[in-house]
């Protein structure tokens, strides 16, 4: 499997780190933004309609929890599956930036910060 390399743009819109998902590193996902089959997705189409790189460049919501399209059913299954915390991934990019959000996941080699 491929080593998981420092790229901003495989930050996924709603706090998770792409790069380091099993699915992408083997070649069956094209991560977050590329992939056109994750339409369903309500977190993606509203970030790819406002043109924001993650859910951290929201200024409607104060707690991105508060956003129904970030908090809702679907999005809670994920973070009991993945065991992550998508939050604390959207509050480190608001503090640290995209950039080195990305390089801290890539050199921890965690797709999500853990709960």
């Amino acid at each position: 499997m491929a080593e998981v390399k420092n790229d901003p743009a495989l930050v996924a819109f709603c706090g998770l780190y792409c790069g380091a998902c099993g699915k992408f590193k083997s070649g069956k996902c094209p991560g977050c933004a590329g992939n056109e089959k994750a339409s369903w997705c309500a977190i993606r189409k509203c970030c790819m309609e406002h043109n924001y790189k993650s859910c951290a460049d929201c200024t409607e919501f104060a707690d991105v929890m508060e956003c129904k399209k970030y908090n809702n059913f679907f999005s809670k299954v994920i973070g009991f599956v993945l065991r992550s915390n998508r939050k604390a991934g959207i509050e480190r990019i608001k503090a640290i930036g995209l950039e080195a959000f990305a390089r801290e996941m890539a050199e921890s080699g965690q797709q999500s910060i853990k709960r």
